[in-house]
C-alpha cells in the first residue's frame, strides 16, 4: 500500500496486494489517517467485488460525521448498488472532483 500526502487530501493506493491483505493495512493505518480527506485507489489486479468494496461504507460514514471526504477509486463497478452517501468512481479525477465539491458544501453549511 502507498500512502501520498497531497496537498487538500491522502491519496492511498493499493499495489500487488490482494484485497484481504490491501484492507488489513488499511484498518491498520486508518487510526492516524481518520480526520483526513481520504481518496482510496484500487488497482484491477485486486479483482475487488462489489461485496468486498462494502467494507468500506463504515469509513465513509464514518469520515462523513466528521466533515471528511471519502472516495472510493474502482472502475467498472456499478455504483447504483451502493448507498448516495458511498462516493465510488472510476478515474482519480472525478475522486478529486468529488472532494472539490464536499469541500465546497461544507464551506456552504451544507
Amino acid at each position: 500500500m502507498q500512502i501520498e500526502q497531497k496537498e487538500n487530501y491522502t491519496l492511498i493506493s493499493s499495489e500487488k496486494l490482494n484485497f484481504t491483505e490491501f484492507l488489513a493495512i488499511f484498518e491498520e493505518k486508518h487510526t492516524n489517517l481518520k480526520e483526513k480527506h481520504l481518496i482510496i485507489q484500487l488497482s484491477d489486479s485486486l479483482n475487488t467485488t462489489e461485496d468486498e468494496l462494502f467494507v468500506f461504507l463504515k469509513y465513509a460514514e464514518q469520515h462523513q460525521q466528521n466533515g471528511t471526504s471519502f472516495v472510493v477509486i474502482k472502475e467498472n463497478i456499478d455504483v447504483d448498488k451502493f448507498p448516495e452517501s458511498f462516493n465510488i468512481v472510476p478515474t482519480l479525477v472525478e475522486a478529486i472532483d468529488v472532494f472539490e465539491m464536499e469541500e465546497i458544501q461544507r464551506d456552504l453549511g451544507f
